[in-house]
């Protein structure tokens, strides 16, 4: 089932390390070509002979050999690991560990390598339960979700101190079975393909310290960016405010104003292959925008007027300017919303829009969303209730098939 994939198995310092060996053997068997990476403590568990004896191949410890005297190949191997790798996959993966790489610390070879992969990673936690419970634990994993990394959420179960509770590592025959699902769903159809994403709110400034916002907290547009970048496509994220962390391997591009990122969709328009909007532009912004903070005693009314003006419609402008470039649109409706929906798929000259639902655990701020994804030939998906993230990679399944529809009429 994993024939000629190429994994790197991370081992951290931990009591559950003897279980990776189980995961190796499992690997292998598979057809995997599994290389071990060990930090020095994990050393104290299991030992690199073990490690290299079931999978075949060279266990890497330090970064740098004992003695030089007589040479060494060491060069930059974690670059070149790196490069040669399909997945990398660290367990168990210890509180130090994760909080090494959720803030970028490279001490060692295995934190060094995570820097440097350009392949998806995953992570098996273990640790003491209050370990895994901490506040400070938990905010390094929510960090390392948001960049894209996939976790195998620890069980509950009785630990190595005597306490009972959550932080055993999944047992070997789970990562197995996880390994296994992510290579048989994951898809790098889109390598080669470049894709322009837009997300959050934009604020359109009154004055130094008040503007025009909306709810969007960007979430829909980072896991569309972070699931393009899983598929192998090269990917910018223009983003208006939000204290989101970027995916990794997107280049982000941060602003503010409907004009700012109007003016940056546009400049990189031509060189894309795919543009998805799910930005929740302002569709107005003020006529005047005041140098200074407007003090109420400025203001002798008891109400004030505020005139404003219709911003640039990016989306009917890239419509308009549309080359061979695939271009979704987003659409949130609280009336006649397929009609609505379909209205603005015609009149944007969109290839999909994605129609939002708002309610519970659907909309802005929520995690999951419910969504409907019209095609301008008038398919028609409805979506139950799905992770952002998930919601993603079907809108990319659409915009894939658009890809292969164009190539097989080529």
């Amino acid at each position: 089932m994993l024939e000629g994939r190429k994994i790197i198995v991370g081992v951290t310092g931990g009591i559950s390390a003897y279980k990776t060996c189980y995961v190796v053997r499992g690997l292998k068997k598979l057809g995997a070509d599994v290389k071990v990476i060990m930090t020095p403590s994990a050393t104290q568990f299991v030992t690199p002979l073990t490690f290299s004896t079931l999978s075949g191949n060279e266990v890497i410890v330090e970064m740098f050999p004992a003695s030089t005297r007589e040479g060494t190949d060491i060069g930059t191997k974690h670059i070149n690991l790196a490069l040669w790798a399909d997945l990398m996959l660290i367990a168990p993966a210890s509180a130090n560990t994760i909080a090494k790489i959720a803030h970028g610390i490279a001490d060692n070879f295995l934190t060094s390598l995570v820097l440097a992969i350009r392949c998806p990673l995953i992570l098996a936690p273990a640790m003491d339960v209050d370990m895994y419970l901490n506040e400070v634990t938990q905010r390094n994993l929510k960090i390392l979700k948001e960049l894209g990394y996939l976790i195998i959420e620890p069980e509950e179960g009785e630990l190595a101190s005597g306490l009972v509770g959550v932080g055993r590592m999944a047992e070997p025959e789970r990562i197995i079975e996880f390994v296994k699902d992510f290579f048989a769903g994951v898809k790098f159809d889109l390598k080669g393909k470049k894709i322009l994403v837009t997300a959050g709110p934009t604020y359109e400034p009154i004055d130094p310290v008040r503007f025009i916002g909306n709810w969007s907290s960007g979430k829909m547009g980072f896991e569309i960016a972070k699931a393009s970048a899983h598929r192998g496509a090269e990917v910018i994220l223009v983003t208006g405010p939000t204290n989101l962390g970027t995916p990794k391997n997107v280049r982000r591009i941060d602003v503010v104003t409907s004009d700012q990122m109007f003016n940056v969709v546009v400049e990189f328009y031509d060189q894309v292959d795919v543009v998805i909007m799910s930005a929740a532009v302002a569709d107005y912004t003020p006529i005047q925008k005041f140098e200074k903070k407007l003090k109420k005693e400025d203001l002798p009314d008891e109400t004030v007027e505020l005139k404003l003006k219709k911003t640039k419609d990016i989306l009917k402008y890239l419509g308009e300017r549309k080359k061979s470039q695939i271009l979704v649109g987003f659409a949130l409706e609280t009336d006649n919303v397929l009609e609505n929906a379909i209205q603005k798929l015609k009149d944007k000259n969109l290839d999909l829009i994605v129609l939002n639902t708002i309610g519970e655990g659907s909309g802005f701020g929520y995690d999951t969303n419910i969504v409907t994804i019209i095609s301008k030939d008038g398919e028609m998906e409805s979506l139950p209730k799905m992770t952002k993230y998930e919601v993603a990679h079907k809108i990319l399944d659409k915009v894939s098939l658009i890809f292969k529809k164009g190539e097989m009429k080529k």
